[in-house]
């Protein structure tokens, strides 16, 4: 692998999913550190969630505290802010929102402020204006991103990915996809690079 190259790993995700939240922060402290070019593509973790949300408790009954207090001490290791949060959203407008700000120069801004609008502001992911916020957070082009909304421009385009998802049969978010290898769930920072490592050596073997 020459100098210039990059290694190209897509993640699954969901921006409802605290693991990816968790991944996300994984993620940034990579790219710091390595030549890598991650590609997000979006994964139906709970397509039928209606636009009101749904209370986390019917997901995890007596051990939604429990939960919450590890995922609330892994997202304090990595200094990712959080709030209690009781319900969960419907996440596809703003799935479909993030596959647009991939076309647009920084958009991966989005990302993190989508996260941010849920596991930060427990804000409502299905509602248009909580989307347009987290556009105008993100420096990008609240007008445009409204017409891509309304019209459901990169509804096609989310679909596919949710198509992808089920011919590689993943079924759990995070997964990260590179040279032909999967690995899911949540990965700390060593580990992650452990597998960007041997998708390396692999690809240089090949």
């Amino acid at each position: 692998m020459s100098e210039s190259s990059q290694t190209r790993i897509e993640i699954f995700t969901d921006y409802v999913c605290p693991w990816c939240y968790l991944a996300s922060a994984v993620v940034e402290k990579v790219e710091q550190t390595h030549h890598v070019d991650f590609q997000w593509s979006p994964f139906p973790l709970h397509p039928d969630t209606p636009d009101e949300g749904l209370l986390l408790e019917s997901f995890l009954g007596p051990n939604l505290d429990a939960m919450h207090d590890k995922l609330y001490g892994l997202m304090d290791e990595l200094g990712l802010e959080h709030c209690d949060r009781t319900k969960t959203y419907n996440s596809r407008l703003a799935q479909e929102l993030g596959m647009w700000a991939d076309t647009q120069e920084n958009g991966k801004a989005l990302h993190k402020e989508l996260y941010r609008t849920y596991f930060v502001q427990d804000r409502n992911l299905a509602l248009k204006t909580v989307l347009l916020d987290a556009v105008e957070n993100a420096s990008l082009d609240s007008a445009v991103a409204e017409s891509v909304i309304d019209k459901r421009e990169f509804s096609e385009t989310v679909d596919a990915s949710w198509m992808r998802a089920r011919q590689m049969q993943i079924s759990g978010v995070p997964s990260f996809i590179a040279g032909g290898y999967i690995t899911s769930g949540y990965h700390p920072y060593d580990e992650l690079v452990k597998f960007i490592e041997y998708v390396e050596i692999q690809d240089a073997i090949a």
